[in-house]
Formats: structure tokens, sequence, C-alpha cells
């Protein structure tokens, strides 16, 4: 019988804190009847976030094709009805059998039209994988790039801890570089620098970099210029660039705006670095995590790489296929006309104006609390949030870990799930917690209030 010592190490040592000991712990108290606010993690349809009705309308119809023989009534709109059945005509096999490794063509095809729309630039759908959720995105590229055991890929700190964990899996090495909280977690070309001298001199080879774009932790928005600066910085230094796209519906701030890596580098004329950019129906305002939807778009490969992905890929067979038809739902809305539309956009917008009140509660209100600090979130739909404690007692009574304590007992003593800092890297001698803003609006206010009294009293009581 196998036991703990005969697993693979490389699984041992992959740590995933978003749904670590934290979690766990606040599971059993939910079993012993105690209410959690799960904080930890970015699933906003666990906090009553509806689904876009669009979706489901359309899914519901090609997952049941008898549906569309029966008098529909008012139950679908005309248009969700149109695309049922146009999917069903590219697919009379429909969605219980595998598809293509790649994923279905006209989903890939609609994917490619979305970008070349979204940036105006010229997009190759036979670049395009569709895949279950960014996740599996970014862990096919992480194996097929990591080569020998000193490969490493450079990580942001802090980072969603994804990728630290597939690298450990996929035998490869993190090579963190601290991102800039003093000037809103942009990345910094002095410390990317660093980073990457420091990896060599240690006999490290840095392969590629993970940018987070709006940023998981962070809810940063990378600005125009330092998504330039990021690409000539892998361009000189021959790195591939791992794009993390998820949020980009995800702005909150007047005075931010998403732009894609394949964008930005299209208007530089680069075409010497190999980017892999993700994005997923996991986020954005459709929150669809459960389908496990997504998309690897691929640029500037030859195509006996592009080749090996997609073998990759086919060792699962492929990719979810209803998951591939919700991807196709996010980037085909319905259109101006549609009978469908106006529900649409009502639902959509009601859910980002909701996250951006949110983010905005939760970034003033954190930083009236003495000893917390926040920067504003502009996108996504986390906070970093910086916990000042005394050092002496954090040396002395708390320890390395003094982030998971400070966690633990604030779960214990109200109920907030939230994920300590040191899961997702942080700066030495610094103290941090992520935080999600999904709770409906009064559970945040609630929230804040309830983490203002815990830190006094947790102060007081070192």
């Amino acid at each position: 019988m196998i036991n703990y010592n005969n697993l693979s190490q490389r699984l041992i040592d992959a740590e995933y804190a978003v749904r670590g000991k934290i979690v766990t712990r606040a599971q059993e108290l939910e079993k012993q009847g105690k209410k959690i606010t799960y904080c930890n993690i970015g699933n906003p349809h666990t906090f009553a976030q509806k689904p876009m009705s669009y979706v489901r309308e359309v899914l519901s119809l090609i997952e049941y094709p008898n549906l569309l023989t029966q008098d529909l009534g008012s139950l679908f709109h005309s248009d969700s009805i149109d695309h049922a059945k146009y999917i069903l005509k590219q697919m009379p096999e429909g969605v219980g059998a595998y598809s293509a490794s790649a994923g279905v063509e006209f989903v890939r095809k609609a994917v490619a039209e979305f970008i070349a729309k979204r940036d105006n630039i010229p997009v190759n759908h036979d670049r395009i994988i569709l895949t279950e959720g960014a996740s599996r995105a970014a862990q096919l590229v992480i194996a097929a790039i990591i080569k020998n055991q000193n490969d490493g890929i450079l990580l942001p700190i802090p980072q969603y801890p994804m990728y630290s964990a597939s690298l450990t899996l996929a035998g490869g090495l993190s090579i963190g570089y601290y991102l800039d909280e003093e000037n809103h977690w942009q990345l910094n070309e002095d410390i990317l620098r660093e980073s990457y001298s420091l990896a060599r001199l240690n006999k490290l080879n840095p392969v590629a970099i993970t940018v987070i774009n709006p940023g998981n932790p962070t809810g940063a928005v990378l600005s125009y210029e330092n998504i330039k600066m990021i690409i000539n910085f892998a361009r000189k230094h021959n790195l591939s660039i791992l794009a993390d796209e998820v949020y980009q519906e995800n702005i909150y701030s007047k005075n931010s705006k998403f732009y894609s890596f394949a964008k930005v580098m299209h208007d530089m004329q680069v075409d010497d670095v190999s980017l892999f950019s993700f994005h997923s129906m996991s986020k954005g305002f459709f929150g669809e995590c459960g389908h496990r939807s997504g998309y690897l778009e691929v640029r500037n490969v030859p195509d006996d790489v592009f080749a090996q992905l997609v073998k990759f890929q086919s060792i699962n067979l492929c990719a979810n296929v209803l998951g591939q038809m919700a991807t196709y739902m996010m980037v085909t809305p319905p259109q101006e006309g549609d009978a469908s539309y106006g529900l649409y956009i009502q639902e959509r917008t009601a859910i980002l104006d909701d996250l951006r009140e949110k983010s905005i509660i939760i970034g003033n209100e954190l930083n009236n609390i003495d000893g917390i600090s926040v920067n504003m979130p502009e996108g996504a739909m986390y906070a970093f949030v910086k916990i000042a404690l005394p050092a002496n007692k954090v040396n002395t009574s708390l320890g390395s870990k003094a982030d998971v304590k400070y966690c633990m007992e604030l779960l214990e003593k109200t109920g907030l799930c939230v994920v300590p800092g040191s899961g997702f890297g942080q700066l030495p001698n610094t103290l941090h917690f992520r935080t999600t803003f999904l709770p409906p609006r009064e559970q945040i206010i609630e929230m804040v209030k309830k983490l203002s009294a815990f830190h006094q009293e947790y102060i007081a009581a070192l």
C-alpha cells in the first residue's frame, strides 16, 4: 500500500496557500456552526453573484437540444436560441463527444476575432488553444518550457501561488522579483535586473517572466509604459513572457486602462519575444469558475514548438467541451439589436459597478484603520493589505510566520477567512494578507468593522 514517503517529492513541496491550512481550519469551524466569510479565493458565484442569463440560456439549450423542439415561449431569448442552433450546427455530435485537442475550430476563430477587435491587431486562430481555465493554460506552458533542473521563471512577489506550485511540479525554479508597493505595485526595471543577475550568479537559467495584469493579489493595473519596459527587458535577456490577463474586464479606476501584452508588443513591432497570453471566464463579470473555461494565445513561436504544445494538450484529449462553449459565450456577447442585449448590458453593468463600489469601500475603510494600509485596488477582485505590528513583538513572540498567526486568530475570532501574505510572497520585514472584495456591500462594511476591532485588540494583547 502506498504511503506518504512513496509520494513524489515535487508534489509534497508544492504549496497553494489560497486553499491552505487557514481554509482547512475555516471549514472545520463552519462544521461546528461558526459563520465564515470566505475571502480567500476569487469565486464570485459563492457570494450570490448571479450567472449571466445569456450564458446559461445558451449552455442549457446545447446541453439538452431537445428543448429546441419545444415551444420555449418566454423562457429563452430569441438570440440565445439562434446561438444554440448555430453551435449545434457546427458540432452536430453535441457537447458529449471529444473535440480536437486544441479545441473546437469555430470557437478558436471566435476567440481570435475577440482579440483582434479588442486590440485592433492581427490574430491567427491556429495559435489558440482552448483550455480548462487559465490555470491549465499556464501549467501547459510551464511544463513545456522547463527543460533542466536549473531552469527557472521570473515570478512576481507577491504572486498567485499556482505559478510557483506548477513550477515545483514541473521541476523548475521560482525566481522572484518584487513588485513596487510604493508605486502601486508596478514592475521596477532595477528590481527586475537585480533578480535576473542574482539568478545568473547562482547558476540558474531564467527562461521566462510571468506577469499578472491586472494583478493578483495586488489589484494593480499596469501602465502601457510599464508593459513596454517588461517587453524590452524580456527581449534583452531572451525571456519568453507569460501574460496572465484573466482580470482584463475588472478595471475600476478611471485613471487605469487594460493593455494586453499582445497589443503593446504589436505596437512595438517586436516579433522575437515569445508571448503566451491567458484569459478565462472564471473572472471578469462572468465569474464562471466552475465551468473551467479559458484559452491560451501564442505568439512568436515556430510551428514545431506550437505543435508540441498541442501534443501536450492532446495527452488530456481536449478541454471540457461545455467549457469551450462557455468560452465561446465570453467572446461572442449579444450585440445591439439582439433580444438579450439589454439584459446582458444591465447584468454586466450591475456586476462591475458593484465591484467598483466595493473596491473603493475596502480601499478607503482599510486605510482608516490605524496599523493597516492598502493600495487602492484598481482592478481584479483583491486587495493586498499591509499589517503593521510592533517589530519587537514580531521578532520575539510571533516568529517568522507572524502573518499566518494573525490570519488564523482573525479567523478564530471573527470568522473572516483571508490568506497570509507569506502564501504569495512579500518583501522581508513586511506583513500582509490578501482579501477579496466579493461579498455583498453590507457584508464588506461589516467585515471591515470586525477587522478594525480585531486589529486593535490583537495589538493590545501582544
